[in-house]
């Protein structure tokens, strides 16, 4: 409703304010005037949709979602309370096209106007890919994509965990493919796959299974995968949330990513250690296949039994080529054994001309063995042991005693042979044929007594001997 009009007259100017003779439109305060403008506001847009690109997004710490819709003539401050923020289906970051629903109401303390936004979207297919494209390059300049943080899968794993809808076509076809390669321990962590919360689901159950211990009651998978049936962008959104795609690139444990089909493409598949163009594909890149794998255990058994049995046939090969080419042991021997048959018969001819010559010998020896001649050398012996004795007689130091020479000694016995030796004694000895004599050299000194002699047995026919004959 418009309201009163004024002119210039009806201005009056003054010093203080005062109240016009019949005017009943008293002042209104400024909360009055916000409070009126509200109230209009809300009445007359209480439900609008708007598109318009955000920016200055911000989200509180009380949850709330501050922004602003621009466009290329306007902007236009937007609120969202954390009720509505968390039913959201994305992300809200600046740059993003949106369409939001809400109503318009003025915020008095800036005196500016604004939209309570109830519901925001996405701007149609263009704008969700342009927030994809955008959302990738981010993730990827933090590295979440390098190939090297791609890490190989477990060639046989005994457990596969596997996040999905426990109700959908795709936990069956897992399960059906597992079955016909290679069966195993399988857990299946229920989850929502498109709408509202599946996001936050599919990252909880990538961390669940990455915090589960080793030696747990429940076995821990050794590969996880993440499945989804095909569908639109918007129906395979949750796989594009950046809360999917850290989950997958910081999980423990080796992640297929196996959502939509071939031509179906998401964040997670970047961030996964493979991708799989369907969920039956990524059961077949899991595990092999049992049958191929017994297969070729037996052809590794019978590589291995030829492997062993080849080097013993070439051994034989060789050894029967070697031995072809040897002598026969009769042709080597047979020049030795010739010779020794040889030497054989020789020495038998040997021995027997030997003894017949040694018969000769023995019977010309007897011929010539004489008494005379075997008396002979005995003579000649007597006659030398006959001079011998001869010799020893005429050796014998006491014989010239018997000649009237004497043998002096000293005191102890020693043979004393000159005259400047006996001076120099005190007593001496002079042995005679017949016995001993004790005397004193001329020139000694008086009084000296001579040295007792040293006591020498008798010799046999000297005196007090006895009956003894002389041996010499």
């Amino acid at each position: 409703m418009p309201g009163p009009s004024f002119t210039d007259d009806d201005v009056q100017t003054g010093l203080v304010a005062r109240a016009t003779p019949g005017d009943n439109a008293e002042p209104l305060s400024i909360t009055e005037i916000s409070a009126r403008l509200k109230r209009t506001v809300e009445d007359s847009f209480g439900f609008v949709r708007l598109r318009g690109e955000l920016s200055g997004v911000k989200l509180a710490a009380s949850g709330h979602l501050y922004c602003r819709l621009k466009d290329e003539g306007a902007q236009l401050d937007g609120v969202m309370w954390r009720g509505s923020v968390q039913r959201l289906a994305f992300r809200p970051e600046d740059g993003i096209e949106v369409v939001a629903t809400g109503k318009l109401t003025t915020y008095a303390g800036r005196s500016s106007y604004q939209i309570v936004i109830e519901s925001m979207e996405i701007a149609g297919e263009g704008a969700l890919l342009a927030l994809l494209e955008k959302t990738k390059a981010r993730l990827e300049a933090e590295g979440l994509f390098r190939p090297e943080r791609k890490r190989a899968l477990p060639f046989m794993p005994r457990t596969i965990g596997v996040v999905t809808s426990p109700t959908g076509a795709v936990i069956r076809d897992i399960l059906h493919r597992l079955a016909d390669r290679c069966p195993c321990h399988v857990l299946v962590w229920p989850v929502l796959v498109q709408g509202q919360g599946s996001a936050e689901q599919v990252a909880g159950a990538v961390r669940g299974f990455s915090a589960m211990g080793l030696n747990g009651p429940v076995p821990r998978p050794d590969v996880v995968i993440v499945a989804r049936g095909g569908g639109s962008i918007e129906d395979l959104w949750s796989f594009n949330e950046e809360i999917v795609v850290r989950a997958i690139a910081e999980s423990s444990i080796p992640v297929i990513s196996a959502v939509g089909h071939e031509t179906d493409t998401t964040l997670a598949d970047f961030a996964a250690d493979r991708r799989a163009p369907t969920p039956t594909a990524a059961a077949e890149m899991a595990v092999p296949v049992r049958a191929e794998l017994a297969a070729t255990l037996d052809e590794f058994a019978l590589r291995k039994k030829r492997a062993i049995a080849r080097p013993v046939a070439l051994g034989r090969e060789r050894l029967e080529a070697r031995i072809a080419r040897m002598p026969r042991p009769e042709a080597i021997l047979a020049q030795a054994a010739q010779r020794v048959d040889d030497l054989s018969e020789r020495l038998r001819r040997g021995l027997a001309d030997r003894a017949r010559q040694a018969g000769n010998g023995l019977q010309l020896a007897t011929v010539r063995l004489t008494p005379a001649l075997l008396n002979r050398p005995v003579e000649a012996r007597r006659e030398r042991l006959i001079a011998l004795e001869r010799l020893r007689l005429q050796l014998d130091p006491k014989a010239p005693l018997r000649r009237g020479y004497v043998l002096v000694s000293d005191a102890s016995g020693h043979v004393i042979k000159t005259a400047i030796d006996a001076r120099k004694q005190g007593a001496l000895t002079i042995e005679f044929t017949d016995g001993r004599v004790d005397v004193v050299p001329a020139g000694a000194q008086s009084g000296a007594k001579p040295a007792p002699a040293a006591k020498r047995p008798a010799r046999p026919g000297s005196a007090g001997s006895g009956d003894q004959a002389e041996l010499f």
